[in-house]
Formats: C-alpha cells, structure tokens, sequence
C-alpha cells in the first residue's frame, strides 16, 4: 500500500490507527512493540502489546536539524528486561517508528528513523532517547597527528587478521570476583606475560554471552594467569562460561613490529617531536652550528 492509500484511510474520520516500533539490537535481536491492544506481525516480527510504550512528540526537522524523541515503556521478561538494559544490550539499537492501520496491517508509513540513545530505567519503567539519522553527523570527524597509532586492532586501517593462529584464544572462566572484573587461571600457558593486556573479552556463552571487555593487565602468576578488567562484566560471569581473550595492542610502533609484524600499517607519526623540543632554546656554550635544537643541546 501507498502513503496515499494511508492517508484516504485517516481522511474518513474514523481511522483504525496505532505506532509500532521494530528495534534492531546490535547482538543481532529484533524485537517489536505497539500501542494497540493486541499482538501485530508486521515483516516476520511479533509487535507486542501490553509494554506500555508510548512516545513524546517526535521533532523533525529540515537540513542539517537533528530529530529526536524518548519513549516510555514498561519493564517485563517478554519485551524489555531489566538484566539486559544493564548489560547495554540496547545501547546503540537501530528503532524504526510507523504509523500502521492495524485493520491492514500493509498501509503503513514511516515517522522515524534512528538509534537509541541514553537509555535509563526507573523501578518498573525505562524511558530511551531517540537519535534520529542526521545525529551522525553531530560526530567528531577526521584524524589527529600522534606519536602512537590511531587505529584500532584489526580494523580496515590496522589490516591486521586476528583470526591468525597465537592472537586469540577461547578459554573456559575458572575463577572470578565479586565485581565481575578479575578473572583468575590455575594454568595458563601459550602466551607471554602482558599478551592480552589492551586487548578484549568477548563473553561466547552464558548470562553475559555477547558482551565485551577491555582487558586493562594481563599477568603470569606461577603456571596460572590473572586477567584484569577495565571495566566488570554488567551480567555476573560464571565458572563455565565460554570466553575469548584477544591480544592487546599499545598503539606503539615497537609494538607494531614486534608483536605483530603490521609496520607498513602503523597509523601513527612516531617521529613527531614533544613538548620539551617546543620548550627548548638556544643556551650559552653550546654550538651554534644551524643544526637540530633539541632540549637539551643546541648543535
């Protein structure tokens, strides 16, 4: 069906309308919700009625205007639960808003377009931004000139293949604190000491399966290793959970060459002088011979 056919159905005065939100979580779910009475299937997914979702006015914009709305829905185990809005399973999701005949379900038309925003949660109830597609552009954009590398590991500028065989491994969780943050093993070997150390944990298994980690130390202790997180796990891990652990990157172009043989990709300026050479100045007694002025010798 048209926009038009749509808008014939409201221009009778007793239309059959409702909103429908179909969300894309970036783990891969896609999960649907309406303000009407009842369930409705619209493309393969179930909308479900009954969470309470409402939504502000949307403000749309022309040009370079950023759209944005929030929406107010209810906490339950069938649509939106409290365990996952902690574990940021919807932080960045892709929501798309239409309006829908619910007597025919194929006379619909879109009103929004975006992602999640900042997403908070009260008792029984949370409440999401929504970031229209022109948000985007409010993002930083370019490249600054450092010393170290400004890529990230294994992304289209680093170009380096972390499926090779000795930069990832899959382990099972054997011991873990209280805070979800300091993983233990009793044997660990196979890789050096700091191996993992700025790298990731990918969670592959469990309450937490999906969720990532940078690894803030990484340390041999005896023939076991101890794995420090930057950041706990905001699902509890437990022992038996599936995890992988991939090396850790400093940005450093020793790092870059030694570590990973990756030189030609090194997205950094490592012969950038510092701030002591903007600080230097010519001292009486040293050689004035139109040389390189460092900081601390003019020759």
């Amino acid at each position: 069906m048209t926009v038009s056919d749509l808008q014939r159905h409201l221009e009778t005065g007793a239309s059959t309308v409702c909103r429908v939100w179909t969300v894309w979580r970036r783990d891969g779910e896609v999960i649907g919700f309406t303000d009407h009475d009842r369930d409705l299937k619209i493309d393969g997914v179930v909308h479900r009625a009954g969470t309470g979702l409402t939504a502000s006015a949307i403000q749309q914009g022309t040009g370079l205007a950023v759209d944005n709305s929030e929406a107010l829905g209810a906490l339950s185990d069938a649509a939106v639960s409290e365990s996952d809005l902690i574990a940021g399973r919807f932080d960045g999701a892709a929501v798309r808003i239409q309006l829908v005949d619910w007597a025919d379900t194929t006379r619909r038309h879109q009103i929004f377009r975006g992602t999640f925003g900042e997403v908070t949660r009260r008792s029984a109830q949370f409440r999401v931004e929504l970031r229209g597609l022109s948000d985007a552009l409010n993002q930083p954009q370019g490249l600054a000139y450092t010393r170290n590398c400004s890529a990230v590991l294994g992304d289209r500028r680093c170009r380096f293949d972390l499926s090779q065989p000795g930069y990832s491994t899959e382990r099972t969780v054997e011991t873990v604190d209280d805070f979800h943050q300091v993983l233990t093993f009793a044997s660990f070997a196979g890789f050096d000491d700091r191996w993992f150390e700025f790298g990731r944990l990918e969670v592959l298994t469990g309450a937490a399966s999906g969720l990532v980690s940078a690894v803030k130390s990484d340390r041999i202790e005896g023939a076991g290793r101890r794995i420090e997180l930057w950041e706990g796990i905001r699902v509890p891990l437990a022992a038996g959970d599936s995890i992988r652990l991939i090396a850790g990157c400093d940005k450093r172009i020793e790092t870059c060459r030694s570590k990973f043989a990756n030189l030609l990709n090194f997205r950094g300026f490592p012969h950038l002088p510092g701030e002591d050479w903007l600080a230097a100045y010519p001292r009486p007694g040293q050689g004035q011979s139109g040389g390189s002025l460092s900081a601390g010798s003019a020759t």
